[in-house]
């Protein structure tokens, strides 16, 4: 098909000429019926012959024989070998294989060396060592000898100057007290101030006390009291669906007319009643076997 610039869709390929087809001319063949593989149904096919099983007969090797590997080679005993490999350390042996006089000792304690091999050693003895007699060396030189006294109660001993002795009377404060109390009372001036009241409790001896007039005392007023009870003139009645046994008689009908209904307010949104919101609601919810089935 020639294309926009004159060129075919072969000479734009690049191709001689167009590819044949394969199955032009073929019968139509099912993809049910089709085999699998058809060079495998004909012609000779190559057989394997199965696997071998590694066994002492010559079926289970490569090769139709057994070769050896050395040919000619002298059968050698290991048996045999090993013991005169024995036999010549054995006669390396200078004498007889030595045996203990006895069995192991045992310690018996820390401590103690019973058993041991090298037995006690003299660096851990605990006795003491030997030393030279201690010679006391010789007294220091006094220039003046030491004061007696520990400073409490002796004198010359501390290393300052002795304090000046001052002397402290003994009833000094009380001569104090009195010297001072005479001062003070040379400066009062007349008697101290009493007052002429008694003390009472309240500033008053009736704190109810008043003085207005009181008011005059109210008489009692005696009541009557009747001899004979009172007894209504007849039974009272009771009430047959009508208004008779009632004290006020029958009201006058009056012709009311029906309440006419209100016209409906329309609020504005600030006075709408308010209504909360719905909680939340409830959904299924898988069971935890559930859960752990399913992992």
């Amino acid at each position: 098909m020639p294309t926009e610039g004159g060129k075919t869709d072969m000479e734009r390929t690049g191709l001689f000429s167009e590819m044949g087809y394969i199955s032009v001319g073929d019968k139509y063949v099912s993809q049910f019926n089709r085999p699998f593989n058809e060079a495998a149904s004909k012609n000779r096919q190559m057989l394997s012959g199965g696997s071998k099983i590694l066994s002492d007969l010559q079926a289970g090797y490569f090769d139709p024989h057994f070769e050896r590997i050395f040919e000619g080679e002298g059968y050698v005993n290991l048996n045999q070998m090993r013991r005169r490999y024995m036999m010549e350390e054995a006669k390396k042996n200078l004498g007889k294989a030595f045996l203990p006089s006895s069995g192991d000792k045992k310690p018996c304690g820390l401590g103690s060396y019973y058993g041991t091999i090298g037995g006690p050693v003299p660096f851990f003895s605990a006795l003491s060592k030997p030393r030279e007699k201690y010679q006391a060396p010789g007294k220091n030189l006094y220039t003046n000898p030491g004061k007696k006294g520990t400073g409490y109660g002796y004198a010359n001993v501390t290393i300052g100057k002795q304090f000046s002795h001052s002397a402290d009377f003994y009833d000094a404060p009380k001569l104090n007290y009195k010297r001072d109390n005479e001062e003070h009372l040379r400066l009062l001036k007349g008697s101290p101030f009493k007052l002429n009241l008694y003390p009472r409790e309240y500033f008053d001896s009736n704190p109810y006390f008043s003085e207005k007039p009181l008011p005059p005392i109210k008489k009692e007023e005696k009541k009557v009291l009747l001899s004979v009870p009172f007894k209504p003139s007849s039974p009272g009645k009771k009430d047959g669906g009508m208004k008779a046994g009632t004290f006020d008689p029958y009201p006058s009908h009056s012709a009311d007319p029906y309440v006419v209904k209100l016209a409906k307010h329309i609020s504005r949104k600030d006075e709408k009643i308010f209504h909360p919101p719905s909680g939340p609601k409830s959904r299924p919810v898988e069971s935890i076997m559930t859960l752990n089935v399913r992992r």
